[in-house]
């Protein structure tokens, strides 16, 4: 019997003693919701935890390496997003931590920085092996969840990681990374981002070019997937074509909803669901409600302004800045914007299930790495079992919710898997 079988006869006996009065008792919790998000019944409870809750973004180990962060805090002052505690209380079950690297801090030394960064979060996951495992496949995650570990796995968000060497991306996928982003918010030599694609100053390539292509195919064949959030739409399109597994995108959301470049459009949310693959909804603030957007993009001056200051008065003393410094300043701008209801972030789930299919949209939040930037009542991955209690009340069934919870990635990363094994048997 597999997971979800026996997850879904364990949720099926619960859901049968259930009495009249209890539901009733759960209906009114769930009616009494505010721009915090609403009160979490025991069957929205129920539904949650008997999900593998998969999580596809979460910049974490920036805190790992710059913070020197310990996952197991208990600190209740620690404001960031991801902590055993709070995946724990969230029923979080699979964690894919971002290997991001600056581009800028860290040019001239891009797969230095990544290694590092991977290597934090295998420390982690030594550090408590009783709570957390590393992992990298789909049956990782389910013995993950059968141990009542947190599975660790990793993604690489921005392919200059590899520094145009198809060598580097197999050591990467030995060392474990199972997706990587094909371009962070920087224009690559291979693709084309949506961060800069109006900058006449970056050489583009409208697209992918043709190493791009080559990665994409070597990702395929390596059982590494293909992650087009952060792309420009011409990348996104020239990697759908050549991909000859299903793609993901690790932290985007809807662009109907929020005109956000980063965000994928109805067009691209149908090609997704042709292609098979996931859209993972960001819980960035601007990249889920217009008004958030149009301020940041309003304050976007002043802030990189400040932002800059702060790190050239830092280089001048001699201390070396980190993510962890900017971010300071980024968290004090954002909190100049009123963060958003909850709801903004149902609706972009809700919309991608009616555009794509309910099989091809999932969770890929971009906890800590969003300076704080997120809706009302979504402060950590303890409020994840709220998705469920929005979706539920939405009139989402208890099977559609565990797909969105995590059964959709781990078909996708399973299919990754097969044509894996197809492709190195040729």
């Amino acid at each position: 019997m597999t997971w979800l079988k026996r997850r879904r006869c364990l949720f099926t006996l619960f859901a049968f003693s259930v009495s009249v009065s209890f539901l009733a008792a759960a209906q009114v919790a769930a009616d009494s919701s505010s721009a915090s998000g609403p009160v979490v019944s025991l069957l929205a409870r129920a539904i949650h935890d008997s999900a593998i809750v998969v999580d596809t973004h979460a910049d974490t180990p920036q805190r790992f390496l710059d913070g020197n962060f310990d996952i197991a805090s208990t600190d209740p002052n620690d404001i960031g997003h991801i902590s055993l505690d709070k995946a724990q209380r969230g029923n979080l079950g699979a964690e894919f931590f971002s290997i991001w690297v600056e581009p800028e801090t860290n040019e001239g030394h891009f797969a230095r920085h990544t290694f590092d960064l991977i290597d934090s979060v295998y420390e982690q996951a030594a550090r408590h092996p009783d709570r957390m495992m590393m992992a990298f496949s789909v049956a990782d995650i389910e013995r993950a969840h059968e141990q009542h570990k947190l599975a660790a796995l990793m993604g690489i968000e921005g392919g200059h990681s590899i520094e145009n060497d198809i060598h580097l991306l197999r050591d990467y996928y030995r060392l474990g990374v199972r997706y990587m982003t094909l371009s962070w918010s920087n224009t690559n030599e291979w693709a084309d981002s949506s961060g800069d694609i109006d900058d006449p100053k970056v050489q583009h390539h409208n697209g992918l070019a043709e190493f791009g292509k080559q990665v994409v195919l070597e990702m395929n064949r390596l059982g590494m997937m293909v992650d087009i959030s952060h792309v420009s739409d011409k990348t996104f399109w020239d990697a759908i074509a050549t991909s000859k597994a299903p793609i993901i995108a690790s932290h985007s959301s809807a662009r109907a909803l929020s005109n956000a470049p980063r965000n994928m459009t109805d067009d691209m949310l149908r090609a997704v669901a042709k292609n098979g693959g996931v859209v993972d909804v960001n819980f960035s603030s601007g990249f889920l409600d217009q008004k958030y957007w149009d301020a940041a993009q309003a304050q976007a001056k002043q802030r990189n302004a400040a932002v800059q200051a702060y790190v050239e008065k830092k280089r001048a003393s001699g201390a070396t800045v980190t993510y962890m410094d900017e971010d300071r300043i980024e968290r004090e701008w954002a909190a100049k914007i009123p963060r958003p209801p909850f709801s903004v972030l149902i609706d972009h789930i809700d919309h991608i299930a009616k555009v794509a299919g309910v099989e091809h949209v999932g969770l890929g939040s971009d906890f800590d790495g969003v300076s704080g930037a997120t809706p009302q009542g979504m402060d950590s991955a303890a409020d994840l079992p709220k998705i469920t209690q929005a979706l539920l009340d939405r009139g989402y069934s208890a099977e559609d919710i565990r797909k969105i919870l995590g059964g959709n990635l781990l078909r996708v990363f399973g299919e990754v898997e097969r044509v894996s094994r197809e492709m190195q048997q040729k």
